[in-house]
C-alpha cells in the first residue's frame, strides 16, 4: 500500500498546497504588506507629488532666479570693495587711471556711449513658407546658439567696447549657450526674443554685421520663413559692469 501522502485526497480530505496557490498566497501577502507600508509613511497625507515640481524646467527656473539674487548680492558687495578701494589709498592718478582701464577692459565696469541693440525672434507660430522655399521644418522656425553667437562675434569684430546679452554684460569668460530654445547665460535663462546691445562706432558695428556670412545666412531664414531680425540704433546706451564672480572654475577628480 502506497503511503498516504502520496495517495489523493478524498472527499472531505483537504487537498495539498500546490505551487500555484502558494504563489498566490505570496502575491497578496506582499500586496499587503506594500499597502500598510504606504499607508504608515503616508500619515494620512497624499503621496502623489505635483507633476510639475517635476520638470526640468521648473527646476531650471529656480535656479536662475536664485543665480539672479546671488548676483545682485555679489554687485553690492562689488559696490563696497569698490567705494573702499576710491579712499585715498596712496596711489598715483596714473595708478587709478590704468586701475580704471583694466577694469573697463574686463567689463566689470559701466560702459557708455553710441551703440546698437539687435533684437532676434523665432517665427510665428503659424509660419509658412515664403514662395519659392520648401517648407519648413522645426528647427528653422527657431532661434539656434549660432544665430546668437554669430551676432555676437560680429559685433566684437566691428570693435564694440562692450556687449550685454539681455540684460548681463559679456566677458572674457562668458559663454553663450542655448538648450532647447532657452539661453542659458552666466547661471541664467532667458526666452526668447533676444537682444544683443553693443557699444562702439555705429557705422562698423552695422558693417560687421552685414559681412558675417553666418548672418548672411542668418537672413534667408528671416526672408524664408519669417525669423525675427530687427537692429535699433542708440545716440547713447549705458552697459552695465558685470557683476558676477570672476574666478575661473574646472573640473577636477574627486579624492
Amino acid at each position: 500500500m502506497s503511503n498516504s501522502a502520496d495517495s489523493p485526497s478524498g472527499p472531505g480530505r483537504p487537498g495539498r498546497w500546490r505551487p500555484v496557490r502558494l504563489l498566490t498566497a505570496a502575491v497578496f501577502a506582499l500586496a499587503g504588506l506594500i499597502f500598510v507600508t504606504s499607508f504608515i509613511t503616508a500619515k494620512g497625507t497624499n503621496l502623489r507629488t505635483d507633476a510639475s515640481l517635476l520638470r526640468l524646467s521648473d527646476l531650471i527656473e529656480e535656479r536662475s532666479h536664485k543665480n539672479a539674487g546671488l548676483d545682485e548680492s555679489t554687485a553690492a558687495v562689488r559696490d563696497q570693495v569698490d567705494s573702499l578701494a576710491a579712499r585715498d589709498d596712496g596711489s598715483t592718478r596714473a595708478e587709478d587711471a590704468r586701475l580704471h582701464a583694466l577694469e573697463e577692459a574686463a567689463g566689470t565696469t559701466e560702459t557708455s556711449g553710441p551703440g546698437l541693440t539687435v533684437t532676434l525672434d523665432d517665427a510665428p507660430a503659424d509660419a509658412q513658407a515664403a514662395p519659392g522655399y520648401p517648407e519648413p521644418q522645426a528647427n528653422d522656425l527657431v532661434i539656434h546658439q549660432q544665430d546668437l553667437q554669430a551676432v555676437v562675434n560680429a559685433l566684437w569684430k566691428g570693435g564694440a567696447k562692450g556687449i550685454k546679452v539681455m540684460d548681463q554684460r559679456l566677458i572674457s569668460t562668458s559663454a553663450v549657450r542655448c538648450v532647447g530654445n532657452t539661453l542659458i547665460l552666466q547661471g541664467r535663462v532667458y526666452s526668447p526674443p533676444y537682444k544683443i546691445t553693443a557699444v562702439g562706432d555705429r557705422d562698423r558695428l552695422n558693417k560687421a554685421l552685414t559681412d558675417s556670412p553666418a548672418i548672411q545666412n542668418y537672413q534667408l531664414y528671416v526672408k524664408a520663413y519669417g525669423l525675427g531680425w530687427k537692429v535699433d540704433e542708440h545716440r547713447a546706451v549705458t552697459l552695465p559692469g558685470y557683476s558676477g564672480t570672476v574666478d575661473l572654475h574646472y573640473a577636477k577628480p574627486v579624492g
